[in-house]
């Protein structure tokens, strides 16, 4: 691993970092907050997963997380959004290749040689994760925002017994019924609907994938809730699966990180309070 760069913040540390990835093949960078309480000894870790077009740096520069995180004892992990380089496979849209690895592992060519996200983030990353920062990881959660909350939630209820907590702002919640998660597992998966159904959380709640319960803020004036969010869908599959779930919606936010700091310590202190014990 080598270090990138640090910073002193509310009495922890910022710091930026890279690693040689075996899951993707390339070099990946990510962010990591340690607060001050790791001087006395192994402290919670709280992964986030960034959106569309994201890297490290999104969250870190504007999530405004520090200051919760310090407070409640958290290291704050906020890993890239796919693998990057000039031989990766990429795609001149937006909201395909790189910078929307959609944290799944492809399984069509050429992209299943690097797009190996979801076997990164719950394999990869939290073993090189153990071996440099002082993280308790019996005591780990994760949350993240659209794209990086569709991850959230489905790493939550495919890995139950990885996380206490699970929390998104503005999630794609049912990628299989959009055009964004359509546009990419069609490309990432193939066209079998079937295996679209492992990577959407509405589809494996309603396949009987349990969590312990979500937390999800929406902002009502998201460009993007009518066509791509839909948190209905998850909402009615979550009531009728018996799952817990709170979805706060919020008139007059939108889709940016002005609405996920404004948030941001609400969700660390709910992640906190399921992470004490």
């Amino acid at each position: 691993m080598k270090t990138i760069s640090t910073w002193a913040a509310h009495g922890g540390t910022q710091g930026v970092y890279s690693h040689a990835s075996k899951a993707t093949g390339t070099e990946m960078t990510f962010a990591v907050f340690v607060p001050p309480q790791a001087k006395d000894g192994p402290c919670p870790v709280v992964t986030y997963l960034s959106g569309l077009t994201c890297t490290h740096a999104n969250v870190m520069e504007k999530g405004e997380y520090r200051r919760a995180a310090a407070e409640h004892g958290l290291i704050v992990v906020c890993p890239d959004t796919s693998p990057r380089g000039e031989d990766v496979p990429d795609d001149d849209a937006y909201d395909l290749g790189q910078g929307a690895g959609f944290y799944l592992d492809a399984a069509r060519e050429p992209w299943s040689k690097n797009y190996r996200m979801e076997s990164y983030v719950m394999e990869e990353l939290p073993r090189l994760l153990r071996e440099h920062f002082p993280l308790d990881d019996s005591r780990a959660s994760i949350f993240g925002h659209s794209m990086g909350g569709h991850g959230a939630l489905t790493l939550a209820l495919k890995y139950p017994d990885r996380f206490r907590a699970c929390s998104a702002f503005s999630p794609i919640v049912a990628p299989a019924q959009v055009p964004w998660g359509e546009k990419a597992f069609s490309t990432y998966l193939g066209e079998d609907r079937a295996e679209w159904g492992r990577h959407d959380a509405t589809a494996l709640v309603e396949g009987g994938a349990r969590f312990s319960g979500f937390l999800i803020d929406q902002g009502e004036a998201d460009n993007f809730l009518a066509e791509q969010l839909r948190p209905k869908l998850f909402e009615t599959a979550c009531a009728a699966a018996g799952i817990p779930l709170t979805l706060r919606r919020h008139p007059g936010y939108d889709h940016s990180y002005y609405f996920i700091s404004s948030f941001m310590a609400d969700h660390l202190a709910w992640h906190a309070e399921r992470l004490r014990s």
